[in-house]
């Protein structure tokens, strides 16, 4: 699996502690939001969606969990205004259930 540098520190144990040098992020078709702060998510998520359709993805899954819904929430609206997605939904049970969403991603053609 390749990896992405992504200018956003995963969340840290220690909060006090800020570090806002890139990350290399695993490239595969699911992201685990779980290990991100809520003010960085909407960064991850454009930047992951378009590395991902960069690299060929038409599918991916974003796991949120299933808590409150909040994140649910904040990940759908991303996905329903990202000019790259053209339909989302709740994962299937064995990959989530309403714990992830699974996005669709339109082709890209390569990079000129």
């Amino acid at each position: 699996m390749s990896q992405w540098m992504h200018g956003m520190r995963p969340s840290e144990p220690d909060p006090g502690q800020e570090d806002e040098s890139p990350v290399a992020v695993p490239i595969g078709d699911s992201l685990d939001l779980h290990a991100f702060t809520p003010k960085d998510i909407p960064a991850v998520v454009a930047d992951y969606l378009e590395e991902c359709a960069r690299r060929g993805y038409r599918e991916v899954r974003l796991i949120h969990g299933r808590g409150t819904g909040t994140q649910r929430a904040i990940v759908r609206s991303l996905l329903a205004a990202h000019p790259l997605v053209t339909d989302f939904g709740d994962a299937t049970p064995e990959r989530g259930g309403w714990g992830a969403t699974v996005a669709y991603l339109r082709e890209v053609g390569p990079a000129s």
